[in-house]
């Protein structure tokens, strides 16, 4: 049976290619999600990819992820430093989530050094670009998934 992957991306991750390109690069949230989709497909996951600005839409998918996908994979962007709101989602579905962030927060302002998120994270990839998307379907598919039939 196909492992079901729910991708969420926060806000102004949909500006990819304009955003800030020296931090992000040129190409578009367009192109993440083809590399998104196609790696699922070679993988033999289903994938479902959204992005939302709205924090209470990011939840709700959460929640609503529950008994319907085996694994998410989160950019909560700028949510990263905020929301306890997407932690506590998280928590309460116990779905495996692995954190992306497409530069390496960890050598940026100050501020970004704080993730909620990370607390029921199995795993954060970042500063891979593109690829932590990826290297965070394969945690789920290969790790954390493999293991024990989709669930913590």
């Amino acid at each position: 049976m196909k492992k079901k992957i729910l991708v969420l991306n926060g806000p102004n991750l949909n500006m990819l290619g304009i955003r800030e390109p020296e931090i992000y690069g040129r190409k578009t949230y367009r192109d993440l999600v083809d590399r998104i989709e196609e790696h699922a497909k070679a993988r033999g996951a289903f994938v479902t990819v959204c992005q939302s600005n709205s924090e209470a839409v990011l939840v709700t998918k959460i929640q609503r992820a529950y008994g319907i996908y085996d694994g998410i994979i989160l950019n909560p962007a700028a949510y990263t430093h905020t929301s306890v709101a997407l932690l506590d989602a998280l928590k309460a579905v116990g779905i495996p989530a692995v954190e992306v962030h497409i530069s390496d927060v960890s050598e940026r302002e100050d501020f970004r050094q704080v993730s909620y998120v990370r607390l029921a994270a199995v795993r954060t990839i970042m500063g891979r670009g593109f690829d932590g998307y990826l290297d965070a379907m394969d945690v789920l598919l290969d790790e954390v998934l493999a293991d024990n039939g989709g669930r913590k």
